[in-house]
């Protein structure tokens, strides 16, 4: 700008390119332009965006997932399961027909169904992307021909497994002297299994939707592929910890609760006994109001002094039953310790026999397997037991194993201490006893077979859950050749197994001298075979041959086996006697083989059962 000269505000002009010259032609050239980006495979070489334009994503591995995507959308009918979940289901279902240890009614069977196809469900959707993946190829919508497929072939093959489910549950019940099942109440079970299985795939897809929103919030701070990860892995532990954690212990304190309020309650018919020689009566060192509701039925019941002498026409002294509830104290050990200052306040330890036995749930014993005990002892005997929960006994399967391991553990070690303080010539013979999670906590006080021996004249363990220590190990160390449900191990020498449920003995084999530890089980009891194993693995016992109350058409099914031994476990303690997980009919024999009463008969064993039924 020349010097002195006021700028005008006008834009300064500069003189342009020279004219380019094409064809002959000359062409003023245009304004200068950005770049021109070319789209690969979006219409040629001479295709060109707008400037600013996004770029379009169009490479060939996101034009794959759009078209998985859209076809994953084809492939899910209006009612929400692709051919190969509703193949899975249709195939689970079918084979959660076939027969468990125990007989279902329609309902029962309904839900192992519902879950089976659930399980079904998820393993067809596993199945077809393993398939998809190894193949590389993606999802297909199903033609209308696989629908009606599925239709005709799965309705035969459904209809096939009504007709012989319902015939092996007859067969069933007919081994077990159940009565049959009306088929009206049968045919409930297709509702109860659509319901079932409805719920839980919808429980499911709720749990998978909350994971990919999850992912969806995370993916503004992280990549996306991370991001759902992240938040598969986030609400899957929410749920497993509410399931798991939180949820169970709000519900076993729920429950804890309200069956202490139960706990208060006597049944008709019990009284106060007026024996001195019986906790809760005068004297004792135990309220009536702390014994709990089973305690106080334990004091109750049982033969007198005169039942006793009336069965064996002789002379009887008055059997000795103590017990503490749980209101003599929330400490296991203190607990053990009152059991035991009551068991001495009645003279038990001069007693010729005295039985340490450990209760199951809210405190229940078996009245069977006590009078059967004390009638063969010709009253010349002592029981000393302690509650350690308010919870019936199903529920103290699953919560209460720990409390149940302590006061095994507590209330023996307490007796002991103060049997084994006696002169070896005035201490009584000791025995134990328990019956399902009472022969866990009853275990729990012995490291093994040379310990039983050492300390024990005898013991009875009845219907053992499969978790407990000692009859798991006894069992998977047996002698080669036995079976899994009877096992010999060392020859019988201490321990022995019986399924023998008329007469609750062992087999006949070498004599049996010293200690005598006997377990009894039922080889169609599920709390004795019940393990998670079951999933993925066949048992020794199903790969043997059945015992008498099981049937040869029972085999082991992956997945399914499972679910169907654990819906037979509700059920197990309502089986008819000497099947499932119902033992009083044993209890008579069971003693006589461990207690050996000098001048005892079978004619004598009859005249008791029938006496004890009465």
């Amino acid at each position: 700008m020349p010097e002195g000269r006021r700028p005008t505000g006008r834009p300064t002009t500069r003189p342009g390119p020279p004219p380019v010259r094409a064809a002959g032609r000359d062409r003023e050239p245009g304004p200068v332009s950005e770049p021109r980006t070319v789209a690969p495979g979006t219409g040629g070489a001479g295709e060109v965006r707008e400037p600013g334009a996004p770029v379009p994503d169009t490479t060939g591995r996101q034009r794959r997932t759009a078209g998985r995507v859209a076809a994953a959308d084809r492939l899910r009918p209006w009612w929400g399961v692709t051919l190969p979940a509703a193949w899975g289901a249709l195939l689970l279902v079918s084979l959660s027909l076939t027969p468990s240890l125990l007989p279902r009614d329609g309902p029962v069977q309904g839900v192992v169904s519902g879950i089976t196809a659930a399980l079904g469900h998820a393993l067809g959707l596993a199945v077809a992307a393993g398939w998809r993946a190894f193949a590389d190829r993606d999802a297909r919508p199903a033609r209308r021909a696989a629908w009606w497929g599925l239709a005709l072939g799965g309705g035969v093959l459904l209809l096939v497994a009504l007709v012989l489910g319902r015939r092996w549950q007859g067969q069933l019940r007919a081994l077990m002297g159940v009565p049959g099942e009306p088929l009206w109440r049968w045919l409930l079970w297709p509702v109860v299994a659509l319901v079932v299985y409805a719920v839980l795939i919808a429980v499911c897809r709720t749990v998978y939707v909350l994971a990919g929103r999850t992912g969806r919030l995370l993916s503004r701070w992280m990549g996306r592929r991370a991001a759902r990860a992240l938040g598969a892995l986030t609400v899957g532990a929410a749920v497993l910890l509410l399931v798991t954690d939180v949820g169970v212990n709000a519900f076993v304190t729920t429950a804890d609760n309200a069956f202490s309020l139960a706990d208060g309650t006597t049944p008709d018919g019990v009284r106060r006994p007026d024996s001195a020689q019986r906790s809760g009566g005068p004297g004792s060192l135990v309220d009536w109001d702390e014994l709990g509701r089973e305690g106080r039925v334990f004091v109750d019941r049982g033969p007198s002094r005169a039942d006793i002498a009336a069965f064996t026409g002789g002379p009887s002294p008055e059997p000795l039953r103590a017990y503490a509830g749980l209101g003599s104290s929330d400490d296991v050990e203190e607990r053990a310790r009152v059991a035991v200052a009551e068991l001495d306040r009645t003279g038990g330890f001069r007693r010729d026999r005295l039985l340490v036995a450990t209760t199951t749930g809210s405190g229940w014993l078996d009245g069977n397997w006590m009078s059967a005990f004390e009638y063969l002892s010709g009253g010349d005997s002592a029981i000393v037991s302690m509650q350690y929960s308010y919870l019936p006994s199903p529920l103290s399967y699953l919560f209460d194993q720990t409390r149940a391991r302590a006061a095994g553990r507590e209330l023996f070690d307490a007796v002991y201490e103060r049997w084994s303080a006696l002169p070896p010539e005035d201490r009584p013979e000791l025995y134990v006893f328990g019956e399902s999670l009472g022969s866990f906590g009853a275990e729990a006080a012995f490291s093994g077979e040379h310990d039983l021996r050492n300390r024990l004249s005898g013991a009875v363990f009845v219907g053992p859950p499969e978790f407990n220590v000692l009859y798991g190990e006894f069992r998977d160390d047996r002698d080669p050749g036995s079976p899994a449900v009877e096992p010999v191990y060392r020859d019988g020498r201490t321990v022995r197994f019986s399924t023998d449920p008329d007469t609750g003995a062992p087999p006949r084999g070498e004599p049996w001298s010293g200690t005598r530890v006997l377990y009894v089980q039922h080889a169609s009891d599920p709390v004795s075979v019940w393990t998670p194993d079951l999933l993925v693995e066949r048992p020794d016992w199903l790969a043997e041959p059945p015992q008498a109350d099981v049937l040869e058409e029972m085999v082991w099914l992956p997945l399914v086996t499972f679910w169907q031994v654990t819906l037979d476990m509700p059920f197990a303690a309502d089986a008819p006697p000497g099947h499932g997980h119902h033992y009083s009919a044993e209890a008579v024999d069971s003693w006589v083989t461990v207690l050996r009463p000098i001048g005892w008969t079978d004619a004598d064993s009859d005249r008791l059962e029938h006496h004890l039924r009465n």
